[in-house]
């Protein structure tokens, strides 16, 4: 069995620095709350336009749409833009076209104004989103950031530069999600980042293959060679002794992420600990399905079925649903 080398020192170095980098990019000033105009013809199609945004999530993700009707309808409504924002945004960047960059600098000012002019159902429920939860311009703009790094970066030289750019994509939504779900302090932050890091991560491991085919790699290049293998495993789909250590390193490394992050959940508002509960341990199961799959992610897209998703719910209910209920009786 291929063992891997000692991965380079300063490689090494930076990983511990990472989570002190993101939570620079994290921290708010008090000037950054939004102050949007929505006017009064555009607030009576709300209804609609929250009902578009939920179209767009069951639609494009089963497993949020799933976690987020867990949610009461105002707080649900709100994710559901958030999820259409968010989604809205990737495609552009996904879209076959050479003019990607000038259309992500117009949704950037369109979805970032402060008076909403037009009629955009994603833009005026995310308007509606912003000013009711006070979201920060801060996360939304680091979001298209991340996003945007697509157009231009295809490889990633280590496990630092990976965690900028999941913060980017990720960490972004957990954040913006925590204001609206409710959080008991500031001190929930570290936990979102790091969640967000291992659920883009899972993305990363689940969708090797058809990143490929797009020309991306978001494996760290060094733990790559580290492990002796390069950029011809992934042509080739190769599933040897080599690239199975390589993916129990990844997947041991997401799973401890996971389990450094779980504690935050308890510090969300308790009527939105469920949902999230939900997300994550759906996410978490597909490490699970491509170890199943004997690390084969060429071949085989890790996917949870409807039921094994519902299957977890009792375990939730009892830790999260019940224990929200109690306290509520005893305080």
């Amino acid at each position: 069995m291929y063992a891997a080398k000692t991965l380079p020192e300063k490689r090494k170095d930076m990983t511990l620095h990472w989570m002190d980098h993101l939570l620079e990019m994290a921290s708010v000033r008090e000037d950054e709350k939004p102050v949007i105009k929505l006017g009064d013809d555009l607030k009576q199609c709300l209804p609609s336009c929250f009902d578009y945004c939920s179209k767009i999530t069951a639609y494009h993700s089963k497993s949020f749409s799933m976690a987020s009707g867990l949610l009461g309808k105002e707080k649900r409504d709100a994710v559901r833009a958030l999820y259409a924002f968010c989604r809205t945004t990737d495609d552009i960047v996904d879209m076959s076209s050479a003019q990607q960059a000038v259309l992500l600098n117009r949704w950037r000012q369109d979805i970032t104004e402060s008076a909403i002019r037009f009629n955009d159902p994603v833009v005026i429920a995310w308007a509606d989103t912003r000013e009711r939860f006070m979201i920060p311009d801060r996360y939304i703009r680091q979001l298209i950031d991340g996003v945007e790094m697509d157009l231009y970066k295809t490889r990633y030289e280590n496990f630092h530069e990976l965690t900028t750019y999941c913060y980017g994509v990720a960490s972004t939504v957990g954040l913006m999600s925590m204001h609206i779900i409710g959080y008991r302090d500031e001190a929930a932050i570290p936990y979102a980042i790091k969640l967000g890091v291992a659920l883009q991560l899972t993305n990363i491991l689940r969708d090797i293959e058809e990143d490929w085919d797009r020309g991306r790699i978001y494996l760290p290049l060094d733990e790559l060679e580290a492990f002796g293998i390069d950029e011809s495993y992934l042509e080739n789909k190769v599933n040897d002794a080599r690239w199975k250590n390589f993916m129990q390193f990844q997947i041991s490394r997401t799973r401890q992420l996971y389990n450094e992050a779980w504690p935050g959940i308890d510090m969300l508002s308790s009527d939105g600990r469920f949902a999230i509960a939900a997300a994550a341990t759906f996410y978490r199961r597909i490490l699970n399905k491509i170890e199943q799959k004997d690390y084969d992610v060429f071949n085989h897209r890790a996917a949870l079925s409807k039921w094994e998703k519902l299957a977890r719910i009792p375990d939730l209910v009892v830790k999260y649903r019940y224990a929200s209920s109690l306290n509520s009786l005893l305080s």
